[in-house]
């Protein structure tokens, strides 16, 4: 069977409709009582609709206490299919990618059910909150969990309106340069948080910058999310660099585009406009 024969369109129960639900493989047999995450982000979802108890792998780079003794199975661009279907997953829950694509369809050809969760945007988070809580029997919880976010979305553009928006560099690694470029979730809350992201130029969500654009950009704040600090130092001395206001972004919720994206706007609003206070 190919590939694009294995992929179907299933549409679970009712309420607020996040639309059509991209599976691949067999829709899931009966209630879901074992699930596998590929991604930390969609761990962060089943755990946040109180379904913790349901996950039986998660991926290599999953760092919650709860699923501390769970099974790895691999990463985002390389899920071990082998290490999933061994686990006989009810339901696997993935971000699609171009890295990870073979493998996931491969766990579909093998008869596992998989619902892919695009990630990459606030709306694609609010739709995998939802579709999630629906296809785990949750569906007011997931309900209510994007009902939160957006609430918190609401809250802090009320809090920025009227704000003089600050321009600002989201850094997510300094060697090379990585940074928050347009059309991503971390674009959406800077814009959020009433600030200006000055690589909205750059062609990706997540684009290598050049040093030059940087210094161009005339940045007032440059956010640090990179999760290592090799080449901070020498940026940090550079003229147009130098002069701007630096601060680290706390934690990892602007980082997993899931549950905690709420906290992580909020933690953003301190950070780009600190005499605001709380």
């Amino acid at each position: 069977m190919t590939a694009a024969a294995l992929l179907c369109v299933v549409v679970l129960g009712a309420g607020a409709d996040p639309g059509p639900l991209r599976m691949l493989g067999p829709a899931p047999r009966g209630e879901v009582r074992r699930v596998v995450t590929l991604t930390p982000s969609l761990t962060d979802v089943v755990l946040a609709l109180g379904a913790g108890d349901r996950l039986v792998g998660v991926s290599r780079f999953d760092e919650r206490a709860e699923v501390a003794r769970l099974p790895r199975v691999g990463g985002f661009v390389d899920p071990s299919v082998e290490a999933v279907m061994a686990l006989h997953p009810d339901l696997i829950l993935a971000e699609p990618g171009p890295g990870n694509r073979q493998a996931v369809e491969r766990m579909a050809e093998l008869g596992a059910p998989v619902l892919l969760l695009p990630l990459g945007t606030v709306a694609d988070v609010l739709a995998a909150e939802r579709t999630a809580g629906k296809a785990l029997g949750r569906a007011e919880q997931g309900e209510a969990l994007a009902r939160e976010l957006e609430a918190t979305r609401a809250r802090i553009r009320e809090r920025a309106r009227g704000r003089t928006p600050v321009r600002v560099l989201l850094v997510y690694g300094f060697d090379p340069l990585v940074v928050a470029g347009p059309g991503g979730f971390a674009d959406e809350l800077l814009t959020d948080a009433g600030a200006l992201n000055v690589a909205r130029d750059a062609a990706s969500p997540y684009p290598v910058y050049s040093v030059e654009r940087a210094l161009r950009s005339r940045p007032e704040l440059i956010l640090d999310a990179a999760m290592v600090p090799a080449g901070r130092d020498r940026l940090q001395t550079l003229p147009g660099l130098a002069e701007a206001r630096w601060a680290s972004v706390p934690g990892k919720a602007l980082l997993h585009p899931g549950p905690a994206l709420g906290r992580g706007l909020e933690q953003l609003f301190a950070l780009v406009h600190p005499e605001a206070g709380r």
